[in-house]
């Protein structure tokens, strides 16, 4: 795949220091860290190794600096999402799997960006409780879910838009662990059921961090450090409708893990989507989600300072998981659970290693994970250098392009 013409990197590297200048004493030092990891990755600062070709005719040399490996990095994502994806392969049950999405209202977005930990962790755990009291209802299924959740805290137009999407195989283990209790077909539970506890559980998780002191205010927020005042904020949500989103289930487990593969590391925004950096600031692409068609894809300028506050908006604490599981899928009993499974439904279990040996195809011989890009061959490291130094050998020269000209 080739390099994008301009990466949030170039915008950090051209930029970053009259920014971080102009912002002293209000940057965070993990958003100063994602800064510094964006700017020095693929590049000498952090090191990296010289590949040579070994086809002794072609002899082609390549230098490839090391990844940042930050989760906030647009470059770094690939290679985590194959090696999450090949550990969740094995999981993959032969049930349809649904897609939900579950928001915070504006009200709570605006005071969740100076309380991250606290307020993403209740749309988290509220969200997964909901899903989970419901469906053990034997009103609905009567059965125990799991649940896997990914947050994301942006909108497309990079505003602060912390929401949670779920992927959920479509159905449960009964409470006896007897049988497997399957949703019914094209519907997994309803939507404003669903919405109303949630809405119940965030107001009352609020409410109780609020009391017990691990809220923060400030500017136009700082009045509801008010106990009055807070509950006078939250007072209006209690009777408005919040958006909770059920999409179709998937066609297949291969295209759950494509649909994985899209949404789980994903970051605020793709370099793909980045058009220019000129005197007018930084211009991307956006998804207007109020416009059916193809009026709904658009361009926005920001001014440049702009796009990188709004970038590093989304910065999470240290620490915080921002892919989580839950039901008859949390850590702990996950692998006993899904063996569990597959004998109610009568499904052999996969082991990993299996799945890895059959993907491999090790009757056929395996082609170069690097092939040399001039010739095919396979690449040897020749030369390693550590962070800030520079490497020994020389990177083969470009051919230059051949241009016709029938003007």
């Amino acid at each position: 795949m080739s390099r994008p013409v301009l990466e949030v990197a170039d915008i950090f590297r051209g930029h970053g220091p009259a920014w971080r200048q102009a912002n002293a004493g209000h940057v965070s030092l993990g958003q100063l860290k994602v800064m510094s990891a964006i700017e020095n990755c693929r590049t000498a600062a952090l090191g990296g190794h010289v590949a040579r070709c070994e086809n002794e005719k072609c002899a082609y040399t390549q230098i490839a600096y090391n990844s940042c490996r930050n989760r906030h990095c647009p470059k770094c994502q690939g290679t985590a999402v194959r090696e999450w994806l090949a550990e969740r392969e094995a999981e993959l049950l032969p049930v349809p799997y649904f897609h939900l999405v579950f928001s915070l209202p504006a009200q709570i977005a605006d005071i969740a960006y100076h309380n991250k930990a606290v307020i993403y962790d209740i749309l988290f755990k509220a969200s997964a409780d909901t899903m989970i009291a419901i469906a053990a209802d034997p009103k609905h299924m009567g059965a125990r879910i799991g649940v896997l959740s990914v947050l994301y805290t942006w909108g497309s137009a990079l505003t602060h838009h912390p929401h949670v999407h779920m992927i959920v195989p479509g159905g449960g283990i009964s409470l006896d662990r007897e049988r497997w209790v399957a949703c019914r077909p094209n519907f997994f539970l309803p939507v404003r059921v669903l919405s109303r506890l949630f809405r119940r559980l965030v107001l009352e998780r609020l409410d109780a961090a609020h009391r017990a002191g691990q809220l923060q205010f400030f500017g136009k927020h700082v009045a509801l450090t008010n106990a009055r005042a807070f509950a006078a904020y939250l007072a209006p949500l209690r009777d408005s409708e919040w958006v909770v989103y059920s999409k179709r289930p998937f066609g297949s487990p291969e295209e759950v893990l494509r649909y994985l593969a899209r949404y789980t590391h994903r970051v605020a925004i793709s370099n793909r989507r980045l058009v220019a950096l000129d005197d007018n600031g930084v211009t991307f692409k956006w998804k207007d989600y109020r416009i059916e068609g193809p009026a709904r894809y658009k361009l926005m300028t920001l001014d440049t300072h702009e796009f990188i506050r709004r970038f590093l908006m989304h910065v999470l604490p240290q620490g915080f998981h921002r892919i989580r599981y839950y039901g008859w899928l949390t850590s702990q009993t996950r692998v006993r659970n899904i063996a569990r499974i597959r004998e109610l439904l009568a499904a052999p279990l996969i082991p990993i290693d299996t799945i890895k040996a059959v993907n491999a195809k090790p009757e056929e011989p395996k082609a170069p994970e690097h092939p040399c890009p001039c010739c095919g061959g396979r690449m040897r490291i020749i030369e390693t250098f550590l962070r800030g130094q520079q490497p020994r050998h020389r990177r083969s020269p470009v051919s230059p392009k051949i241009r016709i000209d029938t003007s």
